[in-house]
């Protein structure tokens, strides 16, 4: 797939760089101690899906999961990215469920170390992830999936420019049951700059003291 594998990142916005890198098979260690010890702070949002564990030990499952991951960024259907923080692993962001032809869109999904959130992170690797898919790979739209509940995530999403496009009712299997979530998305057209511009400005906006506060989100941003 034209322009993966990649790396990107944002050296000076936020206090330490924020960078994109692909999901490593030696990741799996990291990987299962972060998911364990943020087991109560993510199970609400995970999908009810074994090969995505919260809670077991050993480190085959998160291996096998890597590797999957890996397979499907080399057949043109996902970006599976690690979040770093300063450098330290911070959490995951993915572009799934990648479908070309007449659609070229994709899915996006994120997660973040509780330690780390609202530092404005996700928001800062989203921008950059949503420039690479609309500018180099090649994407037209991508959609975010998000319970209504999640005020966090959706503050992620509503905060770079993506549109709620409305409720889908009982859309995935998520903490045991089936949950609705609102559908937010985004075209090249509504981004006819880089993304990663627009947040830069807000960001800046917000340190100088003339706008919102852009750090202080709640938790998950």
């Amino acid at each position: 797939m034209r322009g993966w594998p990649v790396t990107l990142d944002e050296p000076r916005l936020l206090d330490e760089p924020v960078a994109l890198r692909p999901v490593r098979v030696r990741d799996a260690r990291t990987w299962r101690e972060i998911r364990v010890r943020n087991a109560p702070w993510l199970r609400p949002w995970e999908p009810t899906n074994p090969e995505t564990p919260l809670y077991r030990s050993s480190l085959s499952p998160y291996v096998s999961m890597v590797r999957a991951m890996r397979r499907e960024a080399r057949l043109g259907q996902a970006l599976p990215w690690v979040v770093t923080y300063g450098g330290e692993f911070a959490g995951q962001l993915t572009v799934g469920s990648i479908v070309w032809g007449s659609a070229r869109s994709g899915q996006v999904g994120y997660w973040i170390d509780e330690k780390f959130a609202g530092r404005g992170i996700i928001p800062t690797a989203l921008a950059l992830a949503v420039d690479h898919s609309f500018r180099v790979v090649g994407l037209h739209r991508l959609e975010a999936s998000i319970r209504p509940e999640n005020q966090a995530s959706r503050r992620v999403v509503e905060k770079l420019g993506f549109r709620d496009e409305g409720l889908r009712r009982r859309q995935l299997h998520i903490d045991g049951a089936w949950r609705d979530h609102l559908c937010y998305a985004l075209t090249t057209e509504e981004v006819p700059d880089r993304l990663m511009n627009r947040w830069r400005g807000a960001v800046l906006t917000s340190k100088s003291g003339t706008g919102a506060e852009a750090g202080g989100f709640p938790p998950g941003a």
